[in-house]
Order: structure tokens, then C-alpha cells, then sequence
């Protein structure tokens, strides 16, 4: 059973892109704007003081647990 809040499909997209940027991170203004803001609303991305934004530990967790290894 999910304990976590659900991540469109949209939004998981957004964290596989964010997990393939590797540290450089997504900058603001793409097209998954929306999907980005979200993720850090969540806790799954932070947001730089260079203003990209960069999965959090969460984050990474997340990415492994749903779109890597899904169950």
C-alpha cells in the first residue's frame, strides 16, 4: 500500500530528468516549471541559490524506489 503522496506522471518525468542533470540541476523557466515547483513542495527537490533546482536525498529515494526499481 502507498504511504507517499502520489506523483503524476508529469512530475515523475520531472524527477527522472532531474536525477539525469547530475549536479549541474534543472534550471528554472523549462517547461516542467510547474512539475519542479511541486517536488520541492514535496520535499523530493531543493532549489539552489543559482535557482536550479536539485533532488534532495528524498528526492533520490524517491527516483530509486518508483521509476527505477517500481514494484
Amino acid at each position: 500500500m502507498w504511504t507517499e503522496p502520489y506523483l503524476e506522471t508529469c512530475c515523475r518525468s520531472a524527477l527522472h530528468r532531474l536525477m539525469l542533470s547530475g549536479p549541474a540541476g534543472r534550471p528554472p523557466g523549462m517547461k516542467d516549471q510547474p512539475c519542479l515547483e511541486r517536488l520541492a513542495r514535496m520535499g523530493l527537490a531543493g532549489q539552489g541559490a543559482d535557482g536550479r533546482y536539485r533532488p534532495t536525498p528524498q528526492g533520490v529515494a524517491r527516483h530509486q524506489s518508483e521509476i527505477l526499481s517500481p514494484p
